[in-house]
């Protein structure tokens, strides 16, 4: 039987995905404008910027000229961090929720470390009598 936490994780990843799925929809909708840009900043490539430019339009000049990889990391990263913790949210065990964040799982194992070096410590401070 599920509890409620479950219950609106499920809903949660639901939503999450068609969410997703729409904004993946107006992305490719909209393909053909980011398309244009790119092709214009191709194609006049000034060696000094103009006098009539903004600031905003240098930004989105410079925004554009970034590699599709990069833009792939820094859109997924977030994304699956999202999805993986509404999903995590849908696990039985309250406990086990939230470990599939990176800092979370960072934090979980540098204090597993830690405590494994203290508890080390502390057995080679005994010391063993012999009968």
């Amino acid at each position: 039987m599920m509890n409620f936490r479950q219950r609106m994780g499920w809903i949660g990843v639901g939503l999450y995905l068609l969410a997703s799925a729409a904004a993946f929809y107006y992305v490719f909708e909209i393909n053909e404008t980011y398309n244009k840009l790119a092709l214009e900043h191709i194609q006049q490539h000034p060696k000094e910027p103009q006098e009539g430019t903004t600031w905003t339009h240098s930004l989105k000049v410079r925004l554009l000229s970034f590699p599709f990889w990069l833009w792939t990391i820094i859109f997924l990263i977030p994304y699956l961090q999202m999805f993986l913790f509404l999903y995590s949210c849908t696990r039985a065990d309250p406990k086990t929720v939230g470990y599939c964040i990176i800092p979370i799982c960072l934090a979980v194992i540098c204090n597993r470390h830690q405590t494994f070096v203290k508890a080390s410590n502390q057995i080679s401070r005994l010391q063993l009598i012999d009968t």
